[in-house]
């Protein structure tokens, strides 16, 4: 009789268990959908920190050094963000996001090391701040140039991005004084191309000459842009300040030329 009702009592806690299995599932399911809606799109803990520090696309690093709560508080929340949940955003959200994560990890980045006068004099070796690993992401650490070339670059196909990546170097675009969120993705990609190609000592046409000096940044990452676009004056030219988009329209025989790149930091004065 004891196994019997041992018996009956192994079956009755079989039928206890399959409903509380699917509660468990189906509280994941709730879980991962309250989780992607707790982290607020509009990055509020990074806008806190580029409106302090952030003034005319330089930098004010010595009060960031100072004060890096903010910085640390927002590089936390990208940290807890989950893989699952990342993958639930729309594309625009999760570039956004990257944007904003190699940035932000460029600001700590230089503080860790500041003062200094380029990013180029962090370690030993050429290229070796954007070989350390320490963004930390979807369970992983890796480098900024991984981030920039395996992910950004790879998965997402948007030459735009060169416009918003920013290695603190006065070469660079300028870094923008608010985050980015998906909900105006494109119209923040397409200011900051227009942006960088107006600045005349990085990007210009000279009609006389019937030359497009351009950023090497066209020349490191040619092949984004010409995918886009058969040439690099296709490209850059609905993004020019007039007059300089129409003149180069009507040049038939346009010289690409390369500026100089400035590596000193993007250090506020």
């Amino acid at each position: 009789m004891l196994e019997y009702y041992g018996g009956l009592l192994h079956i009755n806690a079989m039928r206890q268990m399959i409903p509380c299995r699917l509660l468990l599932f189906l509280s994941l399911i709730i879980a991962t959908n309250a989780a992607a809606q707790e982290f607020d799109q509009a990055h509020p803990s990074y806008a806190k920190v580029l409106t302090k520090c952030v003034s005319n696309g330089q930098v004010d690093y010595a009060g960031l050094k100072a004060a890096p709560q903010d910085l640390d508080a927002y590089l936390n929340e990208l940290t807890a963000v989950r893989p699952e949940v990342f993958a639930s955003w729309s594309k625009d959200q999760r570039l956004a996001l990257l944007l904003n994560l190699y940035n932000a990890w460029t600001l700590r980045l230089i503080i860790d090391h500041y003062p200094l006068k380029s990013i180029r004099d962090i370690g030993f070796l050429p290229l070796a701040a954007w070989r350390k690993q320490l963004v930390r992401f979807g369970g992983q650490i890796m480098t900024l140039d991984h981030l920039e070339n395996k992910i950004i670059r790879a998965e997402y196909g948007e030459p735009r991005t060169h416009f918003a990546l920013v290695c603190a170097a006065k070469g660079c675009p300028p870094l923008r004084a608010e985050p980015y969120v998906g909900e105006h993705l494109g119209t923040q990609l397409d200011d900051q191309t227009k942006q960088f190609l107006a600045a005349k000592e990085k990007n210009r046409f000279e009609a006389e000459t019937d030359t497009l000096w351009l950023s090497p940044i066209f020349k490191w990452y040619q092949s984004d842009f010409t995918d886009a676009a058969e040439t690099l004056e296709a490209y850059v030219r609905p993004f020019l300040p007039e007059p300089a988009g129409q003149e180069l329209a009507r040049s038939s025989k346009v010289r690409v030329r390369f500026t100089d790149y400035d590596w000193s930091l993007n250090d506020a004065p």
